[in-house]
């Protein structure tokens, strides 16, 4: 666990982070369980945008303190559909493409490959 931390530590301190006067120095390990990452992240949300970029939105952890401390949003395609319209994308053919998952770009921009990259 020691190493793991010493490894993303690393990265944090050489990430040239775009957000100027956010503190990720003491951000944690980004383990779900970490005291430290759950007092980072409850120090720096924001109850309209939610979280820095640095931040995946997608953790379980992020979106139980976004759904629990932000602001709610209703978009209107949340509406109940019509029966019988069909759906804007089956008017477009499907096209298999080669996996990529998404990264996020804070692995992108310091270098970090996939081991199968590897």
């Amino acid at each position: 666990k020691q190493w793991y931390q010493r490894r993303v530590r690393g990265c944090i301190e050489r990430w040239a982070n775009p957000e100027t006067g956010l503190d990720i120095t003491e951000c944690g390990s980004g383990y779900p369980g970490d005291p430290k990452t759950k007092d980072w992240l409850r120090r720096n949300i924001d109850p309209v945008f939610g979280f820095p970029q640095f931040v995946r939105f997608s953790w379980s952890t992020a979106d139980n303190l976004m759904v629990k401390e932000c602001v709610g949003v209703r978009w209107d395609d949340e509406e109940e559909e019509e029966e019988n319209v069909p759906k804007i994308n089956s008017f477009f053919k499907s096209i298999q493409k080669e996996s990529n998952i998404s990264r996020h770009r804070f692995y992108n921009e310091i270098g970090v490959k996939s081991r199968s990259v590897l």
